[in-house]
């Protein structure tokens, strides 16, 4: 059975994605062909990855219609201003060498600056342009979401948010189901972590016959969320991919979602604050 995610506006995600950050030049090309011929549909870069060139010829390289495949990219912070964001978006358009974006997600709110609201028009009119198919945000808090709601009449059909064990995002991640949003998990394996060594881990993986990096992406698929993991080789291109199809108990994801630490952010990036350019 093939498990996808359906947003309110009709933007249907697969359940694993792949990510591409720090994929670039001709190497990571190859290594994005070899995930889109590996199953992959849904690639995930953004305009500060500096690889947009990179997914876009791994899409030509690869043996799959580009009709099937789902492009993601992403507006930076120092371009939320409404005419440098419709042109941010043209040049990710124009990087990739394809014809249209599939998803564009403003990257970080950034809300002491207070643009993310006139971004978000931008994203809204290249929607309407053709430029990108769906649009969405990453690391949105509801206040945020509510905003856009509140100001544009329109929400995202994605927020994409840093969600592993150690930092569950549990109320996000019923206040994106709430809205149709599809909540996509960034750094899903941890990243610079002890996560894939903890003990809770290991006897489910056993259970499963899997790898613990598995059982950690299909607790995500089981919690409705979108994993973006990256992987270079095929190996764990093709085990990443498999983890969808892992089938864990209740309990057994009540057992990793209890792992959430308060602290449990990698890096202490917390979009109330925090800002990216």
């Amino acid at each position: 059975m093939t498990i996808t995610r359906t947003a309110h506006d009709g933007l249907t995600l697969p359940a694993i994605g792949f990510g591409t950050y720090k994929l670039n030049g001709s190497e990571g090309a190859d290594t994005i062909a070899r995930a889109v011929d590996t199953g992959y549909t849904l690639l995930d870069s953004a305009f500060n990855y500096e690889n947009e060139g990179a997914v876009g010829q791994g899409v030509r390289r690869s043996g799959v219609d580009r009709g099937q495949l789902i492009v993601t990219s992403k507006l930076p912070g120092r371009h939320q201003k409404y005419d440098e964001a419709i042109t941010t978006i043209q040049e990710s358009v124009y990087r990739t060498g394809l014809d249209h974006l599939d998803l564009y997600l403003i990257h970080w709110p950034n809300p002491k600056q207070g643009l993310y609201v006139e971004a978000w028009t931008a994203l809204i009119e290249a929607k309407k342009r053709g430029l990108v198919r769906a649009i969405g945000v990453c690391n949105f808090l509801p206040e945020h979401l509510e905003k856009l709601q509140s100001e544009t009449g329109v929400l995202p059909e994605v927020n994409q948010i840093e969600l592993h064990p150690y930092f569950p995002q549990t109320e996000q991640v019923a206040f994106d189901a709430a809205h149709g949003i599809i909540t996509e998990a960034w750094s899903p394996l941890g990243r610079g972590n002890d996560l894939l060594s903890d003990p809770v881990l290991a006897p489910i993986a056993a259970a499963h016959d899997a790898t613990p990096g598995q059982i950690v992406l299909a607790w995500g698929v089981a919690r409705g969320v979108v994993p973006i993991p990256k992987a270079a080789s095929q190996d764990r291109q093709t085990g990443n991919l498999a983890a969808a199809e892992i089938t864990l108990t209740p309990e057994e994801v009540a057992a990793i979602t209890a792992l959430g630490r308060p602290d449990g952010r990698l890096a202490g990036q917390d979009p109330a604050t925090y800002e990216e350019f």
